[in-house]
Parts: C-alpha cells; sequence; structure tokens
C-alpha cells in the first residue's frame, strides 16, 4: 500500500515505520567510519532486532552482538555469522548452545571464566575469549543505564586482575556509554588506558562496548576517526570493535497512532490513543523523556493547565501511569487523529511487552517510493503464546 511518508493518513492502526532510505543513510555512515578509522563496527541487537531487514544492513556490516542464547541464535541463524557474546551470568544449561552460536564470548568475572573456558572451547575451538573490564568511570547521568555506577554488578576494576592474565582471555570488552558523543568517549578512554593498558600486550582485540550515537547530526565524526586511528598506532597489535545499537536504529522511523477518545480531568485534557508507553514506548517511562511527537510542541512538565490545544498523551493499558505531558498541537485533537512518535524504531520494538494483552503495533518498512511493505502483525496468538 502507499502511504503519504508526511502524515500517513490511511494508517488506522498502530505500526512502527522503519523507513528504508533512512536506515541505509545510518549503515552508510557507519561503514565509512569503521572504513576510515580502521575498527569494526558491528550491530548490537539488544537496541535493534529487526531480523527482516537483516539482508539490507548485511550489505554494510559483518557481524553483531549477542546478551543471550536467543540473541545468539538470532545472529548464527539469520544475520548468518557467529555473534560477539556476553551475558552477566552464564548457565550450565546454555552455555554449550551459546558458544556453538559465538565468534567470541566475554564473561562478566573470572569465576565465570574459570567455570565456563573448558566448555566453551570443548564446543567450539575457534571461539575467542574475553573479560569484561569496569574502568570506574562513566558520564551517563541516568543511574538505570550506568553500568560503572558504585556496586555495578557489570565487569572486573583493575585492582582485581593477576598481574599475568589467566590463558585463554584473547580480550577485554568494556561498556561506559549511552547515546554518548565523540568527547565522552575520549574522556573516558584515556580511564580506560590509565587503568588497563598494562595488560594490552597480552591481548588480541578490545571493545569499547555500545552507547556510541555515531550517526546522531551533532556527533564529532572526526574525532572519532582520529582518536581510533591514534589509539591503533599506540596499540597496533589490538582489533578495536564498536558494538552500538541506536547508532543503526536512529531516527529511522516513528511509531504511528490514533486517538481513540479525549477525556479531562481537573483542567487537563488527555487524549487515549491506541498504543501504550508501558508496553511500546517504556524507555519513555524508565529513563524519562518525552518522545517528539511530529506537529506538535513539546511542553515542559511544569507547564501550567490552561486553554488551548495542550494535551496529555494517555496509552490504552490499565497502568495509572501509563501516560506523559505535554504537548501543543496547531489544532484541537480528535477521534482518529494520527499521533506520530518520531524515532521509535531503536529500544523500542525489542522491548515491547503484551501486558494487559494491548493489541501490539505492526511492523512496516517503508521503500522510498512510498510504498509499505508489512513485515510483522500480530495477533491472539501472539499473546497467548507468552502464556503457554
Amino acid at each position: 500500500m502507499k502511504v503519504d511518508k508526511l502524515n500517513f493518513s490511511g494508517l488506522n492502526r498502530p505500526m512502527y515505520v522503519l523507513e528504508e532510505n533512512k536506515l541505509i543513510h545510518n549503515l552508510s555512515v557507519i561503514r565509512d567510519v569503521a572504513d576510515k578509522s580502521g575498527i569494526e563496527i558491528i550491530l548490537a541487537f539488544k537496541a535493534y532486532a529487526l531480523w527482516k531487514t537483516f539482508p539490507i544492513i548485511r550489505r554494510y556490516i559483518n557481524a553483531t552482538t549477542a546478551s543471550s542464547l536467543y540473541e545468539a541464535r538470532l545472529a548464527k541463524e539469520e544475520f548468518g555469522n557467529k555473534a560477539h557474546t556476553f551475558s552477566p551470568a552464564y548457565t550450565d544449561y546454555e552455555i554449550a548452545d551459546i558458544a556453538a552460536c559465538s565468534s567470541h564470548i566475554t564473561f562478566n568475572s573470572l569465576n565465570q571464566f574459570n567455570n565456563y573456558n573448558k566448555v566453551v572451547r570443548s564446543v567450539n575451538p575457534d571461539i575467542s575469549c574475553g573479560i569484561r573490564i569496569n574502568p570506574e568511570y562513566s558520564e551517563v547521568e541516568t543511574e538505570l543505564y550506568n553500568p560503572c555506577a558504585p556496586g555495578t554488578r557489570f565487569g572486573i576494576t583493575a585492582d582485581k586482575l593477576p598481574e599475568e592474565l589467566p590463558e585463554g582471555i584473547d580480550g577485554f570488552h568494556c561498556h561506559c556509554h549511552c547515546e554518548s558523543g565523540a568527547d565522552v568517549f575520549q574522556r573516558t578512554l584515556s580511564h580506560i588506558e590509565e587503568k588497563f593498558a598494562k595488560w594490552f600486550p597480552q591481548l588480541k582485540w578490545i571493545n569499547f562496548g555500545g552507547g556510541h550515537l555515531i550517526t546522531r547530526k551533532d556527533y564529532d565524526i572526526s574525532l572519532l576517526i582520529q582518536m581510533m586511528q591514534d589509539f591503533h598506532k599506540r596499540y597496533p597489535s589490538l582489533k578495536i570493535i564498536l558494538e552500538p545499537g541506536s547508532a543503526f536504529g536512529w531516527q529511522t522511523g516513528p511509531l504511528v497512532s490514533q486517538v481513540v477518545d479525549i477525556v479531562e480531568d481537573h483542567g487537563i485534557k488527555t487524549a487515549i490513543l491506541n498504543v501504550s508507553f508501558t508496553c511500546h514506548m517504556p524507555d519513555c517511562l524508565e529513563m524519562p523523556y518525552q518522545p517528539t511527537v511530529r506537529g506538535a510542541e513539546t511542553l515542559p512538565l511544569d507547564t501550567p493547565i490552561g486553554d488551548g490545544n495542550i494535551y496529555r498523551l494517555g496509552g490504552n493499558s490499565c497502568l495509572s501511569g501509563d501516560f506523559m505531558g505535554s504537548w501543543k498541537f496547531e489544532a484541537p485533537l480528535k477521534a482518529g487523529d494520527n499521533i506520530i512518535f518520531e524515532d521509535m524504531l531503536h529500544y523500542t520494538t525489542v522491548k515491547t511487552s503484551m501486558f494487559n494483552g494491548i493489541t501490539h503495533p505492526s511492523i512496516g518498512l517503508l521503500h522510498a517510493d512510498g510504498e509499505l511493505e508489512i513485515l510483522r502483525e500480530y495477533s491472539y496468538e501472539d499473546y497467548k503464546k507468552r502464556m503457554d
């Protein structure tokens, strides 16, 4: 079906719409950065895992990163290459299957490495093992997303590593960022080197994790390229890996929803939608942050109640807090109007839930010619299967 890219008129059900040309733009930027800096950039499934778009993505990158058995299977079975896998804790009943689907496996502690090193190598002799390190520095302000906060369960601090790494450890993995710029990475990198550089001669690779928002318009790509070139000159034997997730899906498409009803209480007007923040946009409540709504002005949370086309937007679940506000629209809202939440492809489609049995948004791929291809529709059977 053909749709209007501006207002998606004709859609009367909720849908995540991935715009193919925007995805290709991001992939082109990512590949260019990788080529110029001499590093490998791989896709983190935790932020983006729409496997029906893998044929597009495989034209630009060669590998992916997983955090679980199912993600590792997705890498091997659908992307076509084994995953770079990290988990805070592997289990006896999954470790062999994970190893079979992984080219690299990173352990969160020396205990885990000692417990499973022989197992993974017996299953996959070619696997490369690493250890996650904690540089005890991160500029991530939201505690929920800060992997280096005091008391973190992620990684090993420098004071807990032996001078000589155990045989079989090929690499370090470090994750310190969340939608961060190259300047943040520059400051973080100095801490990583200060604490861990003495072990670099014992390694084959270092993975600087995700959170590098390379495709954001204000990201300093030149600085990143220069940093990575300089790092490689200092440590020429180390292969450098980045594994962003959001950068791949950044600004690649909206969640299109519709107004079902307008309710008012204490002078506050709420447009109730056929989507849910808690089910379909969970990061908005977790962060929290107010998403951009096309054609509307995002207002501060403390905006006084008043006249005009100012509305909260409310989800259709039974959770009392399933709403956000407020936005000012050009005209009064009415049932049937499209509400378009911008930039809703990363950390949404992978985190949605079927809480309350809410009808799930479909997933569509919008081609450059305006043709909308439906990649996935959800049914009662999908909800029921989660209860099996």
